[in-house]
């Protein structure tokens, strides 16, 4: 895949430091292109709305927590229906495709954008880029499948797991999908993919400006990792939590039933441990949490054997969760294949639950102490389930908001929630870094609290970390806070105002300190 590059970005300063970092519209290239009025003021569904349009000036702060003489900082344009549209329903010709791995409510989101551009712009023509022969995921582009999606056909899919449309990784040639795109006659464009499909998804766009086509480009954001930076969670995200409690009750249940019994589970987590974290903190029958962002060592004084044999002494018992990316480099044994990657530039990692129950098993073997050690690897059975309510409705609000931006002219965006606002993202800000758990966060030490694990750094480490200079208030900014609320020193997931932010203000109405979503 090329380089996006780095593309010149919109940014628009204001008074106190503000600085919105905006995202491209047609009229940036395309100056005389005419308007309409939005169809959605004659759909009776929001005929009861109050303000339904979302004010152009309307941004997003990416930080909520500031001081009173700081700079108001950066900002996102608020995702939402615009008073005038840029293209008439009769002319939309939009197309869907899947890409990357699998996730809770990708089916979802197809539906979702059918359903929303068909019922709130009367949009007809819909396609989904079939990706079920070998050409898949953006390969889709090349060949000649595709699927006529209407809302009847996409009816019930959201109750399946993976993407009717299929997917897979690589397979991006930018001149041949912007070529597929032109001869097709198709003007919106919906990829749903992780980082590395939005930085496809860039690259197509700036081909699309190059050319002087009129085709939005719209992305919604997929990891089931959470690892994506900027937004607050990742759709799946909660899914996968939940279905992660499965696997770690049966490992509890294994370790409980028998004399030192050792349940240890395998989560997903490549390069960022939030499933492990969050399924841990949910679960409360972890003693052990091991992420890819806390390095831990094996033997010695404080080291993880030491804390086994403690665990197994006091409790008889012992659960394990281990994210699939912690503990690589412990892995000298395979260390011929850890230069090997995916088609989408992953990393290739070896299976370190496998490796530490080994591991364990010979450790204590040669203490002459006996376990019973049970290895539970659901990794692709959390991602390969429907989503549950909460990522239903999470999808739709993506969903409608990359609908949205593209009938109003926004192109080269991704949406997303930012701080409980759903907003749209240049590219470059969704791709240029991974989001990960900061074990010197609040969360992780709830975590450390939780399981009563040692935090596994050594004495360096722990020096370094108290050098470090802290917040003049004491104050974290809440990256964590997956519910987009922002961090108080009281409660670290509630805005300032005490109050949760609410994601279901989505009508264009202000939150107050009275009610949260009324003006």
């Amino acid at each position: 895949m090329e380089n996006p590059g780095d593309s010149q970005l919109k940014l628009v300063t204001g008074p106190g430091g503000y600085v919105l970092e905006d995202v491209p519209h047609f009229t940036d290239y395309l100056p005389d292109l005419p308007s309409y009025p939005n169809p959605l003021q004659d759909n009776p569904a929001y005929s009861v709305v109050k303000q339904y349009f979302v004010n152009d000036d309307d941004t997003v702060p990416q930080k909520v927590v500031v001081h009173k003489d700081g700079p108001r900082g950066v900002h996102f344009r608020r995702a939402g229906p615009r008073q005038r549209v840029y293209f008439e329903s009769d002319e939309v010709h939009a197309c869907i495709v899947t890409c990357g791995g699998l996730c809770p409510g990708l089916n979802t989101v197809i539906r979702e954008i059918v359903c929303g551009l068909y019922h709130m712009y009367g949009v007809q023509k819909i396609l989904g880029i079939d990706v079920s022969d070998p050409a898949g995921g953006y390969r889709g582009f090349y060949a000649k499948n595709t699927i006529t999606l209407t809302p009847k056909f996409v009816n019930d899919i959201h109750k399946r797991g993976g993407t009717i449309l299929g997917t897979s990784r690589g397979g991006h040639v930018k001149s041949k999908i912007v070529d597929s795109i032109e001869d097709r006659g198709i003007n919106q464009v919906y990829i749903i993919g992780g980082d590395g499909t939005q930085r496809g998804a860039a690259v197509i766009f700036e081909e699309i400006k190059r050319r002087g086509l009129k085709v939005a480009v719209a992305g919604v954001p997929k990891t089931i990792d959470n690892d994506i930076p900027v937004i607050d969670k990742s759709f799946g995200f909660d899914t996968a939590v939940e279905e992660a409690q499965r696997a770690i009750n049966a490992a509890h249940v294994e370790a409980t039933s028998i004399e030192n019994g050792i349940g240890l589970v395998k989560l997903m987590g490549r390069y960022s441990g939030f499933i492990a974290m969050y399924a841990t903190l949910a679960s409360r029958d972890v003693d052990c949490c091991l992420i890819p962002e806390s390095p831990f060592y094996l033997e010695g004084s404080g080291g993880l054997y030491e804390y086994i044999e403690k665990c197994l002494k006091e409790n008889g018992h012992m659960v394990i969760v281990i994210a699939e990316g912690a503990g690589q480099d412990r892995l000298s044994e395979s260390l011929q294949s850890m230069d090997q990657q995916d088609a989408s530039g992953n990393k290739l990692l070896q299976d370190v639950g496998l490796w530490i129950s080994h591991r364990i098993k010979e450790h204590f073997a040669e203490k002459k102490m006996p376990i019973n050690l049970k290895y539970i690897d659901p990794t692709y059975m959390i991602r390969a389930i429907p989503s549950i309510a909460s990522d239903n409705v999470y999808c739709t609000l993506l969903a409608h908001s990359a609908v949205h931006g593209a009938m109003a002219g926004y192109t080269g965006f991704t949406v997303g929630p930012v701080n409980g606002r759903h907003a749209y993202i240049p590219f470059n800000r969704i791709t240029e870094k991974q989001n990960k758990v900061v074990i010197t966060d609040r969360m992780w030490a709830r975590l450390l609290s939780s399981t009563n694990q040692p935090s596994f750094l050594n004495p360096r480490d722990i020096a370094e970390s108290k050098k470090e200079k802290q917040p003049a208030t004491g104050i974290l900014d809440g990256e964590n806070c997956n519910n987009g609320a922002s961090v108080t020193e009281g409660n670290p997931c509630i805005s300032a105002a005490g109050l949760l932010d609410v994601e279901n203000c989505e009508n264009g109405i202000s939150v107050t300190e009275d009610n949260p979503c009324m003006s």
